[in-house]
């Protein structure tokens, strides 16, 4: 056993004259066109790092919390259509005022202070708040303000605080219905939402919370649209900064620690680095914006092609060892490892192209970027590695002789790495049985994961945004909006009595809705004045719409006046809670349209297109991952020419999915949008130890040559190489945790979950697989012929 392992230590110098056929159809050669001018190379790449710089300054920050359900559907050109017509929403400030004091005297006077001072904000287009609200009108004026200049005190105050509280503009609307929480909407110039303006404008409202009710004891917050939208780009713009920092200093550290020499370390984490700068760089060119996916594609370009600079690395640093020149040693690695690290770019490219079948236009775009990051990878990898070899490697004999008898780190892996190969190539049959059952078993656990949706998975959990919309669900029925659009027919004007009724009718319904509450639309307004003013009439009607600021108008009334909106809101719940309320509100509206023919109503907002379209997006990139699987078998299957890898990459390609999945079924989890790319994006990039295994095992399988020692100088001669990569990999991913985006985390966690599982899959699954399918074949031919 001793003699075979010595064997594999030294066989390195025999490699090339394995299989003279490429799995690369020669696109390995790409590598070899830079290292025959190193020096003019390097130059032609600072040049093309310096456009790539440019490149990252055009990048531009997309934090919509519509932009996941981007797409051509017609509800979502529905919801879009809603939002031009009545823009309110995307530009509205929540201010969530909360206390048990909120209606004491002196706290009063301050918040209406504090309301007074936000209209003089930079940015501000109007407000509404409980100092909104009116008294009833007296015949033929205007109806005063319901708060006086100066508040009354003693009893009279206690009974104009009943009053207050009792006003049904105002209760379970703007104010709770116990007195404790008031909602105050500040509506934001959409220039201000859409530029660099907004952090000004939202700092200069928090400076303003604290001045004017830092002492009242109250708990002030901030949510809405611009709030999230704000919070989001933050995080972006900081989850990259940490990303590329840790996820480099990962790579470097483990680099240096196993290679013990700074040349090395170049070669095989700057690559990578510099794959990260051109692919951001082209994305740039190519205005491409950043966004909650977009944001992991550098700890995705590290996964790349971190494995395979590695693998090109410790192939001519074995043969360096074995004695031959850098020239020599980087070429020879580069035709031997070259056509495996194409394969594994293929297989990554190929997860990518899968989610081109997605509906949303963010996927598809995140596709389309893995796609170009890949391709950038392959390029720079191949080509740099040789580049950097060749130029800072010096004294290749003396390395040769020094790690010849001194090589501690590579040499304890090798030795992990054969205790296991020959173990699994012991009894291969029953190893593969056991494989099948216990996947088979893990599969059945990941058909059952549900899909699952919060919109409050795409804003930051750790800052103030989520935490108001959280209190405003439990007190004011919810922060998200659900619309319910109203288009008249031709020749029907708003206040033709067939309009007013159809609104009335519509509102009605939403109010009845069960999960829906806080309903507002001009119908509010119209119930209103019959009430409190005893008149119901147009005119009447016509006459309070005209004196209401426009922006307040628009909330509810189109500018053509040929639309209307009625305003409900839900809480923030998993999608598969609010599906049957959108759609039982959607059935109950029914009656609606047959009673006012040639009205279109339509339920639309953010929340429901999230309800509608999340469940069969996720179940549609899940069944895409399905199909990958085949697809990509059966590309590697090809490009080796060999039935026997197609069906020894299945089990291990599968494993980190199904395992995975079986990890969020015991955590309660569902499958989100996050963890469905996750996995599609890591099969594809776990398949890379799979490909470089068997990539070595077709090397070493020879007339001659048993199975089983295949097996085991193929594990001994690429398994460190896998472990340190998977560790790599797996840090450089894991950076994500520190996200404060909640989708960030769960991709990054799973990513690297799934990378490890990938490693585990291909140690203890593919080997006695492939030992025993490569026994099958033999006797399936009756030859001793290489199956592979």
């Amino acid at each position: 056993m001793l003699e075979k392992h010595r064997e594999n230590e030294v066989h390195v110098d025999k490699v090339e004259q394995g299989p003279t056929s490429s799995i690369a159809f020669g696109l390995e050669r790409i590598g070899l066109i830079a290292v025959k001018a190193p020096i003019v190379s390097c130059i032609v790449l600072l040049a093309l790092i310096v456009g790539a710089v440019f490149g990252i300054y055009r990048i531009k920050i997309d934090d919509s919390l519509s932009q996941l359900f981007r797409s051509d559907t017609r509800e979502f050109k529905q919801y879009e259509e809603v939002t031009k017509k009545f823009p309110a929403e995307e530009f509205d400030v929540l201010v969530v005022v909360e206390g048990k004091t909120l209606l004491a005297r002196n706290n009063l006077e301050k918040l209406r202070d504090f309301v007074t001072d936000m209209q003089l904000v930079e940015g501000t287009r109007g407000l509404v708040s409980l100092f909104s609200a009116r008294q009833a009108p007296a015949p033929g004026k205007l109806p005063a303000a319901l708060f006086p200049p100066e508040l009354p005190e003693g009893a009279a105050y206690d009974k104009f605080i009943e009053t207050v509280k009792n006003n049904e503009i105002i209760r379970g609307k703007l104010l709770s219905e116990d007195g404790t929480l008031a909602l105050i909407v500040l509506s934001l110039d959409p220039e201000v939402v859409a530029s660099s303006k907004l952090t000004k404008t939202v700092a200069d409202i928090r400076a303003l919370m604290k001045e004017d009710l830092g002492e009242t004891g109250l708990n002030v917050q901030l949510s809405g649209v611009p709030v999230m939208q704000l919070e989001i780009r933050n995080a972006v713009e900081r989850d990259g900064l940490t990303y590329n920092i840790l996820g480099i200093l990962a790579g470097c550290i483990i680099a240096i620690i196993f290679f013990r020499k700074i040349s090395f370390m170049v070669a095989a984490a700057f690559p990578p680095m510099i794959a990260i700068l051109l692919a951001l760089g082209a994305l740039g060119w190519a205005n491409f914006n950043l966004n909650m996916f977009l944001n992991v594609m550098t700890p995705l370009i590290m996964v790349i092609s971190f494995s395979d600079s590695m693998q090109l690395t410790f192939a001519a640093r074995d043969r360096l060892i074995a004695g031959q020149d850098k020239f020599t040693a980087f070429k020879n690695a580069v035709m031997v490892v070259g056509p495996a690290c194409v394969l594994t770019h293929g297989t990554a490219g190929i997860s990518f192209i899968a989610l081109q079948f997605s509906d949303s236009d963010l996927i598809r775009k995140f596709g389309e970027a893995g796609l170009a990051a890949t391709i950038i990878a392959l390029v720079a990898v191949l080509s740099l590695v040789p580049v950097f070899g060749v130029l800072l490697v010096r004294n290749e004999k003396t390395f040769a002789v020094k790690f010849q008898s001194a090589d501690a780190g590579v040499q304890a892996l090798r030795n992990f790495c054969y205790w296991i190969a020959v173990r699994m190539v012991g009894r291969p049959g029953l190893f593969s049985l056991i494989a099948v059952l216990f996947v088979g078993g893990l599969g059945v656990i990941y058909a059952n994961l549900e899909p699952r949706y919060r919109l409050a998975d795409q804003v930051p959990d750790k800052r103030q945004a989520v935490a108001a919309s959280d209190r405003l669900d439990a007190k004011l029925t919810g922060a998200n909006p659900v619309n319910v659009l109203i288009q008249f027919p031709k020749g029907e004007s708003l206040y033709s009595p067939e309009t007013l009724q159809t609104i009335a009718d519509v509102h009605a319904t939403v109010e009845k809705a069960a999960g829906v509450g806080n309903v507002w639309s001009i119908e509010t307004l119209r119930r209103w004045l019959a009430e409190k003013a005893g008149s119901a009439d147009v005119a009447t009607l016509k006459e309070y719409v005209g004196v209401i600021p426009e922006h307040l108008v628009r909330r509810f009334i189109d500018a053509e006046q040929d639309a209307v909106v009625v305003a409900g809101r839900v809480p923030d719940k998993d999608s598969s809670q609010l599906l049957p309320i959108v759609d039982k509100l959607d059935s109950e509206l029914d009656a609606v349209r047959k009673k006012h023919p040639g009205y279109e109503v339509a339920v639309t907002g953010l929340a429901a297109i999230a309800a509608r379209n999340s469940a069969s997006m996720i179940e549609k990139l899940n069944r895409g991952l399905t199909v990958e699987f085949a697809l990509v078998a059966i590309f590697i299957g090809l490009a080796f020419r060999s039935w026997v890898v197609m069906f020894a990459c299945i089990l291990p390609g599968i494993f980190p999915v199904v395992m995975s999945g079986t990890v969020l079924w015991a955590m309660g989890e569902g499958l989100q949008f996050a963890s469905v790319v996750a996995l599609t994006v890591s099969f594809g990039l776990g398949l890379s130890a799979t490909i470089h295994f068997l990539n070595r095992l077709r090397l070493e399988s020879k007339p001659g040559v048993g199975s089983a020692l295949a097996v085991e100088r193929a594990t001994v001669l690429v398994g460190p190489a896998l472990i340190l990569t998977t560790v790599v990999l797996a840090c450089g991913l894991v950076v994500t945790v520190f996200s404060d985006l909640p989708s960030l985390r769960l991709f990054g966690w799973l990513s690297a979950f799934s990378m490890v599982m990938a490693l585990v899959a291909d140690l203890f699954i593919l080997r006695p697989t492939a030992m025993w399918l490569i026994n099958l074949h033999a006797k399936l031919q009756g030859t001793d012929k290489p199956a592979i």
